[in-house]
């Protein structure tokens, strides 16, 4: 039996275990119909507007309110470069800042140097206070969706940053800062206080040092020297569980050179792998400060799910798994279903499979780079797909033009519906023109009505329709609400 086949009939026979545990969505009960949407779409289009096109073309029955990010992911216009969609203004907003699209109440924000800075994009706008009103009036459930993505200018971020392995400052929050979980909590007890919303999503597209030494994601290549956190509070919690901070850094510090290296073309005589493993058999503290990165980030989850339930315990608070989740066997073994069951309510899985091939294209490029230098880019990418347990994808030479394909959607979903606990929902990301390169898999009306009966075929309890409406041909959201009133579970 070659490769491919086994694949397939394993994850047949897996499939048909995890079939028992699935509880199929109740004949009574709708599926949530999500989508993602920023404060532009309602200023730029009319509230009444939007919330009626988004019922008639979608079936949409809950809206995740872009409420906090600096980043241009799920808040403003169509980036520059990307064509403009067929509704909203047409033109670019370059001078995009972001912040907090609510209005941020500052008593919750007492304990925390954090700045919670009102976004400057639409003054004297609460998107929040807008969109609520009219989208209960139309049985719409409205939940606050905001990321870890901040402006390194922020007032008083410079308190609350991690220190890489050189004791330099970074642009990214530590959590284990007491200032930067300070801020998180003072934000779901603002947003639940404050306002009569439906639910919270948070959402951090960041992963552990280790990951990120050896370039394991989509994004940017491998940077060793960057990686951290070695501030006085992630020292301070090294001492308490038993961790060497100074080999940790050496551990480090040798990954550093091992890819600096590679890229000048000088690869080890014993291969790329099997130095990798000896660099952390001689320092099994980086493995071990990986680990404790995790914790503070799996600390952060827990202590917000906390504060949301203790505030408003009939709330629902969930998280955006990462897309990397799809591409990284490493990152993927730190988002542990089971683990997350005692701390959520529902989680929206990436599974993003039309921007999903250029982004497991670029992973391969990655760590084909530094970890996996050993093979070709092809067999990297074979590898990944059996470490995954992917099924019969498009070769490295055609996934960018054509991305993953719906039966992606499927397999993923069966798993996070497996791996979660009965009480924890399960609402595959579906994506809808998110950018891609110019050569690169374009959205087409199909490829969603595929993906959202993917996703229920795979036992979802929901879809929610991403990355942010702005970007979103209307061709392309109606294609959702065709396989969501086929379906009949809106």
């Amino acid at each position: 039996m070659d490769r491919r086949a086994f694949l397939e009939s394993s994850l047949l026979t897996a499939g048909a275990a995890a079939l028992g545990r699935w509880t199929p969505l109740a004949a009574a009960e709708p599926a949530m119909i999500g989508i993602q949407v920023g404060a532009v779409s309602f200023v730029d289009e009319g509230t009444e507007k939007v919330l009626d096109g988004f019922r008639e073309m979608a079936a949409i029955n809950t809206l995740f309110l872009a409420t906090f990010t600096y980043g241009r992911g799920i808040a403003g216009r169509q980036p520059r470069g990307n064509p403009l969609p067929d509704h909203g203004r047409q033109e670019y907003d370059d001078n995009y800042h972001g912040g907090n699209f609510a209005t941020p109440h500052p008593q919750f924000y007492r304990n925390t140097t954090i700045a919670p800075e009102k976004a400057p994009d639409h003054p004297g706008y609460d998107v929040i206070a807008d969109v609520l009103p009219a989208a209960h009036r139309r049985s719409m459930k409205v939940i606050c969706w905001f990321e870890d993505v901040f402006n390194k200018d922020v007032p008083g971020l410079d308190k609350a940053v991690e220190v890489d392995v050189h004791g330099k400052p970074t642009a990214r929050v530590c959590m284990r800062n007491p200032n930067t979980r300070s801020f998180w909590l003072g934000l779901v007890e603002d947003y639940l206080r404050s306002y009569d919303v439906d639910g919270l999503m948070w959402g951090s597209e960041r992963q552990g040092p280790l990951d990120n030494a050896i370039g394991a994601n989509h994004g940017g290549r491998a940077n060793p020297a960057s990686v951290g956190c070695f501030c006085p509070h992630c020292l301070d919690a090294a001492r308490k569980a038993g961790i060497d901070a100074d080999r940790a850094r050496k551990g480090y510090i040798a990954l550093e050179t091992w890819v600096n290296a590679m890229r000048a073309g000088q690869r080890p005589t014993d291969g790329a792998f099997v130095t990798f493993w000896r660099t952390l058999v001689e320092y099994p503290e980086v493995l071990a400060w990986e680990r404790l990165w995790n914790e503070a980030l799996r600390d952060t989850y827990r202590d917000m799910y906390g504060k949301a339930h203790e505030v408003r315990p009939a709330k629902g608070i969930g998280w955006h798994i990462w897309h990397n989740n799809s591409f990284s066997p490493f990152y993927r073994a730190e988002q542990d279903y089971a683990a997350f069951s005692g701390y959520s309510d529902f989680l929206k899985v990436v599974m993003y499979n039309n921007s999903g091939g250029p982004r497991m294209a670029q992973y391969v490029r990655n760590v084909n780079s530094t970890l996996f230098a050993d093979l070709t880019p092809e067999q990297t990418l074979e590898l990944t797909y059996s470490l995954q347990h992917y099924g019969d994808e498009k070769p490295l030479d055609r996934i960018p033009q054509e991305g993953l394909s719906a039966d992606y959607v499927r397999r993923e979903t069966r798993r996070a519906v497996a791996g979660v606990s009965s009480k924890v929902k399960i609402w595959p990301g579906i994506d809808i023109d998110i950018p891609t390169g110019p050569k690169e898999k374009k959205t087409q009306p199909d490829d969603v009505y595929q993906a959202v009966k993917a996703a229920f075929d795979g036992g979802a309890h929901g879809v929610l329709l991403s990355r942010k409406y702005s970007e979103m041909p209307l061709a392309n959201l109606r294609a959702a609400g065709r396989a969501v009133r086929e379906l009949k579970v809106g």
